[in-house]
């Protein structure tokens, strides 16, 4: 393990001053969760990328949300095949273990994995193509939705609605979820398909009525 260096100072200089501060003034709360365990109401699906922050945009508290982060927010189908399956995995523990109330599957602009999906079928990165590419072939489970958007001519728009896409596919393949379905059934797990704008603090939901995004 001679690879693994020490944290970047500025990193450690940050963690003390959250020791001094706010695990200081709520160090009664910090047990309490460290002693009672996780109880969170929702398990929340979100991308990667740095910009999304799901506890600020929903003023969360910690504990309040089980948090799974992949690229571009996408959800797997059902494949029981023994290999590894991170986001199953997630999926399996949140809904079966923790018993959250509420699956939310939260997408959002200028998702770079999205583009790669957009770039890849459209015929312009070849390196995605490859066997090799993690990202390529994860991005595989989004080509369905490039085919539903194929007909928009506006590029913007286009690559939008592929973000979109991804929240809604994600949505459709956790109800190939044995677990899940029967949740659903029983009225004891509730779905939700939202996609945030980053630059202008948007927020959206889908709804299934008229199977749309609208603002929140």
């Amino acid at each position: 393990m001679n690879h693994v260096r020490p944290l970047p100072a500025y990193l450690i200089q940050r963690y003390h001053g959250w020791k001094a501060t706010t695990y200081s003034e709520n160090k009664a709360w910090y047990r309490r969760l460290a002693d009672d365990g996780q109880h969170p109401r929702a398990m929340v699906i979100s991308c990667c990328d740095s910009r999304v922050h799901v506890t600020s945009i929903f003023g969360a508290d910690q504990g309040e949300f089980f948090i799974h982060r992949n690229i571009a927010n996408l959800v797997p189908p059902y494949s029981p095949d023994g290999d590894h399956h991170g986001t199953s995995a997630a999926l399996e523990y949140a809904v079966t273990t923790l018993k959250v109330a509420h699956v939310i599957v939260l997408g959002h602009s200028n998702c770079g994995g999205v583009n790669g999906c957009f770039d890849m079928c459209s015929g312009n990165a070849p390196e995605l193509e490859e066997k090799t590419s993690f990202v390529g072939r994860w991005m595989d489970l989004l080509r369905p939705g490039f085919e539903r958007v194929a007909d928009i001519a506006d590029p913007v728009e286009q690559r939008r609605a592929l973000e979109k896409q991804a929240v809604l596919i994600s949505l459709e393949n956790l109800m190939t979820f044995p677990f899940v379905q029967q949740g659903v059934k029983d009225e004891m797990l509730t779905l939700h398909g939202l996609w945030t704008d980053i630059g202008e603090g948007g927020l959206e939901q889908y709804s299934a009525e008229t199977k749309e995004f609208t603002a929140v």
